[in-house]
């Protein structure tokens, strides 16, 4: 029997509403109101969803804009927590979110190396090991003994996708990226991320992309209004999502995916 390395069990997510909230002053006079107010009214962004996703398994999340495909996302990363159901993870989480977010600005290029590798569980000989390797596909040159305050918005992506691409990562997250430099160097990390699609690497993909999910994915989960809508094969999820999306599908004219 297969042992999930992600699971959700009834897990809910919602976030308080602070627009009925009349000014500052009101608050300060009625703090006690206020506050209730801002914990009655929230907006529920996932109710009691339940999956698994298996270790190897290439899993993709799809639905419409504000269905909750990126809350599942954060909070399997670790950075947002239910407000009921538990969830658990086997495995070293590697998010390919916001690239380049959690460099220090007044770091090197290279330093941030080492921290963002610490951050996710390793030594800092493992990163030193792999240190050479992750500058070279960079193609930072000189800028990796800089100040990442200096680089641009691509150079920090494109530092951000490196670091995660090469420090061995288990449980990979992606969430609509990949718009990283130029034509060249953007094939180059699909290449990349090709090389983990025949892994063993555990693949979450959150995209709008149904190719992507018909052509990358082994199984697929649609979201729909907050909740689980169907859990299968990511052709038959596909399918059901376009039909309800009241967007044509037809399977011969699906070009190969591109995250």
């Amino acid at each position: 029997m297969r042992e999930p390395v992600i699971s959700f069990q009834n897990v809910s997510k919602s976030y308080p509403l602070y627009g009925h909230i009349q000014g500052i002053k009101n608050f300060l006079f009625d703090v006690s109101r206020s506050l209730a107010a801002i914990k009655k009214e929230r907006f529920e962004a996932l109710r009691d969803i339940s999956f698994e996703v298996y270790r190897g398994e290439k899993f993709g999340i799809i639905g419409r804009n504000g269905a909750g495909k990126s809350t599942t996302l954060g909070m399997i990363a670790g950075v947002l927590k239910p407000d009921r159901g538990n969830i658990i993870i086997r495995g070293r989480i590697s998010p390919l979110l916001s690239l380049g977010a959690g460099f220090h600005p007044e770091l090197t290029g290279r330093e941030n190396v080492i921290l963002n590798g610490v951050l996710m569980g390793l030594t800092r000989r493992e990163i030193m090991q792999k240190m050479e390797e992750i500058v070279e596909f960079s193609e930072l040159g000189e800028f990796i003994e800089r100040p990442t305050r200096v680089y641009s918005s691509g150079m920090m992506a494109r530092l951000g996708f490196s670091v995660i691409a090469h420090l061995d990562p288990e449980i990979l997250l992606i969430d609509e990226v990949l718009g990283v430099g130029d034509i060249r160097f953007q094939q180059k990390c699909l290449n990349k991320m090709k090389s983990f699609q025949e892994s063993d690497v555990t693949m979450v993909l959150v995209t709008h992309s149904v190719a992507s999910v018909v052509n990358i994915c082994s199984r697929a989960m649609w979201i729909e209004n907050h909740v689980v809508k169907m859990i299968g094969d990511p052709i038959e999820v596909v399918e059901h999502y376009c039909e309800a999306s009241n967007v044509p599908f037809n399977l011969n004219t699906v070009n190969k995916a591109s995250l």
